[in-house]
């Protein structure tokens, strides 16, 4: 899952506007903007950190987030490691 449709879902359950969760991460509106619609990439770790606590989350738990929101990203992520596996052993 890409981090703009990650935050994109976090924000959305959450039932704040971009604003709001840009003040509660401590970083601009125009940014997270930015971030949210994809537009920005590459961001600092000290950002993504801003945007894991502003939903309460620690870092670890925010990137574990987007497995919860889509369980089928789950399930694809290990049919290509299963899959990596078979064709490591031949």
């Amino acid at each position: 899952m890409e981090l703009s449709s990650l935050l994109l879902d976090l924000r959305l359950k959450s039932g704040l506007t971009q604003e709001a969760l840009a003040e509660k991460a401590g970083i601009t509106y125009k940014y997270y903007q930015a971030v949210e619609t994809g537009r920005k990439k590459d961001l600092r770790l000290s950002t993504l950190t801003k945007l894991a606590r502003a939903h309460g989350l620690r870092l670890s738990e925010f990137f574990f987030q987007s497995e919860r929101l889509r369980p089928a990203l789950v399930a694809e992520k290990a049919a290509v490691y299963r899959a990596g596996k078979k064709t490591r052993k031949k």
